[in-house]
């Protein structure tokens, strides 16, 4: 059975990786070596997390404004995302196995969420 550490340490470390890459690689500039939104080359529009890498690499350097021009959601939303990481990290350190609890209302409520911030980004 593997310990309960192995997968969130492992997304820390496949996303340090990541940052890594990203942090010489500017997504602002073409030819360079990085995935393309598969939501975005099928219907042509944004997605919820379109901007997301220009985002982390303008927050990799210091970029605060500029990253929260390419997409003001996922900034606003990174911080509790990284305390669910934390959280789960921390308990699986600790041995414990750990899922945030998230109702049905919060989970309607961040789909809808994500869905209006999709409609918003396309229409204005």
């Amino acid at each position: 059975m593997r310990h309960p550490a192995a997968a969130p340490l492992g997304l820390l470390t496949a996303g340090a990786a990541g940052a890594g890459y990203l942090y010489v690689t500017d997504p602002h500039e073409s030819g360079h070596l990085l995935p393309r939104c598969p939501f975005r080359l099928v219907t042509g529009l944004l997605c919820p997390a379109c901007g997301g890498t220009r985002m982390t690499y303008d927050l990799l350097h210091g970029d605060l404004h500029a990253a929260w021009l390419d997409n003001r959601l996922l900034l606003l939303a990174s911080p509790f995302a990284l305390a669910l990481l934390a959280r789960w990290t921390y308990e699986g350190l600790r041995g414990r196995r750990w899922r945030p609890a998230l109702s049905r209302r919060a989970q309607a409520a961040i789909l809808l969420t994500a869905l209006a911030w999709t409609v918003a980004r396309n229409v204005l």
